[in-house]
């Protein structure tokens, strides 16, 4: 049997704590950082991820891999993030739905303010209001008169139940005094090929989802729920303008993490986030698009999130959406 000397130990030791030293001092990151986006590609959610994940991989030195994991009304990718390990390298993209769904599900799977932490919020960005262009409406008076003259026979398009775009939808025909049919589907960019092919009539959502197939003709906007016209579409009047009075809604559109990330990768993964906004790039394109980037620390997104929470309750409420 050989004989293990005192020194021979005393070197092990050293060496063991040399390793363990070197990797606990890994600066964060250092490998690539997946963020999963719990909407499919080609909304608005997966769209500015991408674009801010760009800019934030060059200000941390590593990539952010997006990864979409749609369905159950955004509650897949909240689990895949809710099952990863708190240490930064595991992030959620997610719309105001996460703080929607706990006012319209008697279980939404998840308690926001104790399962996830802040990062920021991407930006703020208002609703275009959509129909196929095979429908007979040219402007949103057209619409509503339809709707008025149909009770509940119209329908409109969601990226599921309780999701911004359901909820902007149902505070449209709440002001605007019209009845309409739900129809949720997995995400915008499930839906919108639908309300393009004339099988559901009119859908809200981003102005960056909709864009492509208004290129191509498939898509007439015929308002926007700001209270000032879109820069990029000067001609597109507000809904408020078109008689539903005092009518505004806006989604945000923000990066979380999981409760029990260490404060310092918090900080680290916030101040990137607000320089990636803070680019010219992004800068430029989220202004052309409407949106609003409202840079906020950790702590004071926490703080909105608390809020939102409270308010998105109170709105579920007055809609009377029913919890399922």
């Amino acid at each position: 049997m050989p004989v293990i000397s005192r020194r021979n130990v005393v070197v092990a030791a050293l060496a063991c704590s040399q390793f363990l030293a070197a990797h606990a001092a890994d600066p964060f990151p250092s490998k690539p950082i997946r963020v999963v986006v719990n909407a499919v590609p080609g909304g608005s959610l997966d769209i500015t991820t991408r674009l801010v994940a760009k800019q934030m991989g060059d200000k941390l030195g590593q990539s952010l891999i997006v990864d979409n994991r749609a369905g159950g009304d955004g509650l897949v990718g909240i689990r895949a993030v809710l099952s990863a390990p708190a240490d930064g390298y595991t992030l959620l993209a997610t719309a105001g739905t996460i703080a929607i769904q706990p006012a319209v599900k008697n279980n939404p799977g998840y308690d926001l303010l104790k399962d996830f932490t802040g990062i920021g919020p991407m930006l703020r960005s208002p609703l275009l209001l959509l129909v196929g262009t095979d429908q007979p409406d040219k402007t949103l008076v057209e619409f509503t008169s339809r709707a008025k003259a149909s009770p509940g026979k119209l329908a409109y398009a969601s990226a599921g139940f309780g999701t911004t775009t359901h909820i902007g939808a149902a505070l449209f025909a709440q002001h605007a005094g019209v009845q309409m049919q739900h129809i949720p589907y997995k995400g915008s960019g499930a839906a919108l090929p639908d309300v393009a092919g004339g099988r559901v009539p009119m859908i809200m959502t981003g102005y960056s989802s909709a864009l492509p197939l208004m290129k191509s003709g498939k898509l007439r906007a015929l308002g926007v729920s700001s209270t000032d016209r879109l820069p990029g579409l000067p001609e597109l009047p507000t809904i408020a303008e078109q008689g539903v009075a005092n009518f505004s809604y806006h989604l945000w559109l923000g990066l979380l993490a999981p409760a029990g990330t260490p404060a310092p990768v918090v900080q680290k993964l916030s101040e990137a986030l607000r320089a990636a906004l803070r680019s010219k790039e992004l800068e430029e394109r989220f202004r052309s698009d409407g949106s609003e980037v409202a840079p906020m620390g950790s702590d004071e997104f926490n703080a909105f999130l608390r809020r939102d929470l409270a308010q998105m309750n109170k709105l579920v409420t007055e809609l009377g959406l029913p919890k399922e």
